[in-house]
């Protein structure tokens, strides 16, 4: 079911994450909804806190595939890209920030197995702000420079 994505200001958002113990039920429905959502939202990633929920899981829907990240680390990273950042919780504005243009992932999936996965490019990118949450750390946090979008309606 399509969760309401939480805005900056909830305390969620600023909290470090539990880790995932049991891989369940349970789990796998937060990973449903949180699929659901990020679509919804026409986003590029979802992190578990941004639907108000306090567990290290992350999905991410971008040209390479969705993925599900649980327990997610970044265990390497390589090069540097500056380029715009959104947010589903910070609507109204994007920030330039600067990432790691390659980085490796170690994680769990859904049923516990573990995973490697590398990525880049915007995909690194959308790794790093996905993972950031998990730490309770935003995008503009990290800004360079943070703007208002135009309104909807101009």
């Amino acid at each position: 079911m399509r969760k309401f994505v939480v805005q900056v200001g909830e305390n969620v958002l600023r909290e470090k994450c539990a880790e995932v113990k049991a891989f369940n039920g349970e789990l796998c429905a937060l990973l449903d909804d949180m699929k659901e959502t990020v679509r919804a939202e026409h986003g590029a990633g979802l992190a578990a806190p941004q639907i108000g929920v306090s567990k290290r899981v992350v999905v991410i829907d971008v040209d390479e595939g969705y993925f599900e990240f649980v327990n997610p680390v970044i265990v390497s990273q390589k090069g540097e890209q500056v380029g715009p950042e959104g947010c589903l919780s910070v609507k109204g504005k994007q920030g330039t920030v600067i990432r790691p243009d390659k980085v490796k992932v170690e994680y769990r999936d859904r049923t516990g197995k573990k995973h490697k996965l590398t990525a880049d490019g915007f995909f690194a990118r959308a790794v790093c702000h996905e993972l950031d949450h998990l730490d309770g750390i935003l995008y503009i946090d990290k800004a360079v420079e943070v703007y208002d979008l135009p309104a909807e309606d101009e």
